[in-house]
């Protein structure tokens, strides 16, 4: 499985996305999910993948092989005039090779080799943008009434951001939260799992910000997790205790 978030917030966007693929609990390996490609001064734009690995690593590869094309041929990817022409071109990338996948392999296909994906990024004179693919190739934009995506394994860790998010946050606070959001996620699904890849693309600045890969050695993320839970017994055991009133015996009934 998976776990990936993408978040918008006033300064920028925030990327955070695990690295566990499994086939089983005796078949767990680790692959990168989160890829980014820049334009020095022009634009930068990042995509994380979730699903079928076969299938996201053949989209990544041929967004990759694209941007290795001549200067005389065009690539959607880093001469596409807004992020909408962008996500357009890798929605229906995504698209085609998810339908390739399943002819080939026929009715044993079917389903095997579906995949979503978070598209972030900016191009000069625009803004930030953070989109979701669905595997049909279509695709939706964040806003502020909806800031940030979630695609694998998103039910353990939505709460957290649900009460945490505030779009005024730094970032520091913004990487925060999506540790704790990670955090919680780890301790609840076997099928999520360190190293976590964490990217911040700081508003018109065309380039990476922060990037920086979170391993089972991290200080921070072990402070995190950690302090989270102490602060979660500690708010439990603030909270009233329920009473069961004067009488505790149970109503019997007449007859």
């Amino acid at each position: 499985m998976t776990y990936c978030v993408g978040m918008i917030v006033d300064q920028g966007i925030v990327l955070m996305s695990d690295t566990r693929t499994n086939s089983g609990v005796d078949n767990i390996s680790v692959f990168r999910k989160m890829f980014h490609w820049q334009v020095p001064g022009e634009r930068m734009i990042a995509v994380m993948t979730a699903g079928n690995l076969a299938t996201t690593q053949a989209v990544i590869s041929q967004l990759e092989e694209r941007t290795k094309q001549p200067e005389e041929r065009e690539t959607t990817l880093l001469n596409g005039p807004t992020m909408f022409s962008v996500v357009s071109e890798i929605g229906k990338l995504l698209h085609t090779t998810i339908d390739t996948q399943q002819k080939v392999n026929g009715d044993r296909g079917k389903g095997r080799f579906t995949a979503s994906m978070i598209v972030a990024g900016q191009i000069a004179g625009m803004e930030p943008r953070l989109f979701m693919i669905y595997p049909e190739g279509n695709f939706i934009e964040a806003s502020w009434d909806t800031p940030f995506f979630q695609i694998g394994e998103t039910k353990y860790g939505r709460p957290i951001l649900i009460r945490g998010y505030d779009r005024n946050m730094s970032f520091e606070n913004a990487v925060k939260l999506l540790m704790v959001s990670f955090d919680s996620t780890l301790k609840a699904n076997l099928s999520v799992g360190l190293p976590l890849d964490l990217l911040v693309i700081g508003k018109d600045s065309f380039a990476p910000t922060h990037q920086h890969r979170v391993t089972a050695e991290d200080p921070y993320f072990d402070t995190i997790s950690s302090n989270w839970g102490d602060a979660l017994r500690s708010a439990f055991h603030s909270l009233p205790d329920y009473s069961f009133g004067p009488e505790t015996g149970t109503e019997s009934g007449g007859g």
